[in-house]
């Protein structure tokens, strides 16, 4: 079973992803803060991480910016969820080494799976 780790800070959406994961069998560990990031990628070894970019405490810039710094975590998948829609910010996560930029008001959650899909494939 693959892992993923979602985070996300808003409790519907972490709800929604989580229930769909689950439901197209995946495991799911969630952070719903950016502190607890680090913590939570050691405890589950995440296949893929989905992660938003407004969190509390750490936003998603400095997680993903943390992850591709560190050797035991570099190669980790990231797919980046997030409604921050601007072409800048997408281009930005990409440059930052995100696998995918999601906008969430443009992906179903069946699709976000797809696509999730396709990466770990």
């Amino acid at each position: 079973m693959k892992t993923i780790l979602l985070v996300e800070d808003d409790p519907f959406l972490i709800d929604v992803y989580s229930t769909k994961l689950k439901e197209d069998g995946f495991g799911v560990f969630v952070a719903d803060d950016g502190e607890k990031v680090a913590e939570a990628i050691k405890e589950c070894k995440p296949d893929l991480m989905l992660l938003d970019i407004v969190l509390p405490n750490l936003n998603g810039w400095e997680i993903l910016r943390m992850i591709r710094k560190d050797e035991a975590t570099k190669s980790l998948k990231v797919i980046i969820l997030s409604n921050l829609a601007e072409k800048e910010e997408v281009e930005k996560g990409i440059n930052f080494g995100a696998d995918k930029y999601l906008v969430k008001a443009h992906y179903t959650p069946t699709e976000v799976v797809k696509e999730i899909k396709k990466i770990l494939e």
